[in-house]
């Protein structure tokens, strides 16, 4: 067959990998200059299999207050006069609840297992070069209240086949002294030592690069924009791009916030919005004090991961601010907690700083599988997944368009 695949993130790219490899014709096509332009290109680089929990929790509502008002809050909230904002925000609040996360942590969980093996045997065939590290990862709490209801839900996760380890404030040191200038204010961590980093962007090109010198190479079309989807006795006749029409025997969309405008006019709602992310990369340089692991700070719900000699930090969520654009405030404040959390990385000179919208369902749940339309397909809606869950959904996806029952139960991911 042969199938378009609509978005060149990392949810697109693995898609055309495994589709490719299934034996079938790909066209790739994207609005940016090459793969993984846009969200995929400065995410947090942590591959957390063990950690997707969604944002949508009960622990989240009685911070919501303090966190909307305040300007350097990690989550922050801008009302605007769009049906869909507060649309998506009612449906995040009814997700809030004790049940529905532990559910769907429990969907995630399962997708990031499966994704895990995954991403391990692409790096163990393919051998693609993206800074893949395998280090782990340390999740500090400078909290005693939040540490312990960390270790009761460490309990939970444990019964669903995640090993965390508990670490007091001193074990935690020795495993990392870059931790050393908040040593007096650690109460405890848990080290997950199945946790990844790497660089999602490299690994978006690394997959072209394969895919192109591959027997019966993908095609790409970068720079070309899909406007619309033509749609006929309920199937997908082709794709109005700005370079032509493209026509195929299925379609896939994978392109994120695009997946949602082109899905509309077809009469579905994917129910995704952006959530704005932030990230610094800054460059190390041999007197930087930085970890080897990846770290998230638990407090400021900042996240730190190893790029050979690069650290990537990323954090915050903006609700309602327009476009991808870099607040210069929220870098600040970024910068603030890099420097409170690592007063010894003395890196070479200022980190660069980027913005990306995350393709964010209320639920936390991305969309995999089939549409109403008998040749359109789904592989969208990671929110700040994408890159944990991207090999993972990808397998998923094409063991459905080849009729086979996937590893992992897709009526969890399947569209209602």
């Amino acid at each position: 067959m042969h199938i378009v695949v609509i978005g060149a993130g990392v949810v697109g790219m693995a898609t055309a990998y495994f589709l490719h490899r299934e034996g079938h014709r790909v066209t790739v096509v994207d609005a940016g200059s090459g793969p993984g332009q846009a969200t995929s290109m400065a995410n947090g680089a942590q591959l957390s299999y063990s950690f997707v929990a969604p944002l949508a929790d009960p622990a989240v509502l009685p911070k919501l207050p303090s966190w909307l008002l305040a300007q350097d809050a990690p989550l922050r909230f801008r009302p605007r006069l769009d049906p869909d904002q507060w649309r998506w925000s009612l449906a995040f609040l009814r997700a809030c609840t004790r049940a529905k996360n532990r559910e769907t942590t429990r969907e995630l969980l399962a997708l990031g297992m499966y994704s895990r093996l995954c991403v391990h045997a692409l790096v163990r065939d393919e051998q693609p070069d993206f800074d893949f590290a395998t280090a782990g990862k340390l999740l500090v709490y400078q909290d005693a209240d939040a540490y312990r209801q960390a270790l009761a839900q460490r309990d939970y996760l444990a019964g669903l086949g995640c090993e965390q380890r508990v670490m007091d404030t001193r074990a935690c040191l020795e495993m990392e002294p870059a931790l050393a200038g908040i040593g007096a204010s650690i109460q405890g961590a848990l080290y997950t030592p199945t946790e990844d980093a790497g660089d999602c962007q490299r690994l978006c090109t690394e997959l072209e690069r394969i895919l192109r010198a591959a027997p019966d190479p993908v095609r790409f079309h970068f720079n070309t924009r899909v406007d619309t989807l033509r749609r006929e006795h309920g199937r997908v006749m082709g794709a109005a791009t700005t370079a032509g029409d493209l026509e195929a025997d299925h379609f896939v969309l994978a392109s994120g916030m695009g997946a949602q405008a082109l899905a509309r006019p077809l009469g579905l709602n994917l129910g995704i919005y952006p959530l704005k992310g932030y990230s610094l990369t800054y460059t190390l340089t041999p007197d930087s004090v930085a970890p080897t692991a990846s770290i998230s700070d638990i407090r400021r719900k900042v996240v730190y991961a190893r790029l050979g000699q690069r650290l990537r930090v990323a954090g915050m969520v903006d609700i309602g601010t327009g476009g991808a654009g870099v607040d210069a405030q929220r870098v600040r404040s970024l910068e603030r907690d890099v420097a409170q959390f690592f007063p010894g990385l003395k890196p070479e000179g200022a980190p660069s700083a980027w913005a990306g919208l995350r393709p964010a369902r209320p639920d936390g749940k991305p969309l995999i599988g089939a549409t109403p339309y008998r040749n359109l397909w789904l592989n969208t809606g990671h929110g700040g997944l994408g890159f944990t869950l991207a090999l993972g959904s990808a397998r998923v996806l094409a063991d459905l368009m080849r009729g086979r029952d996937p590893a992992v139960d897709p009526s969890a991911f399947a569209l209602a």
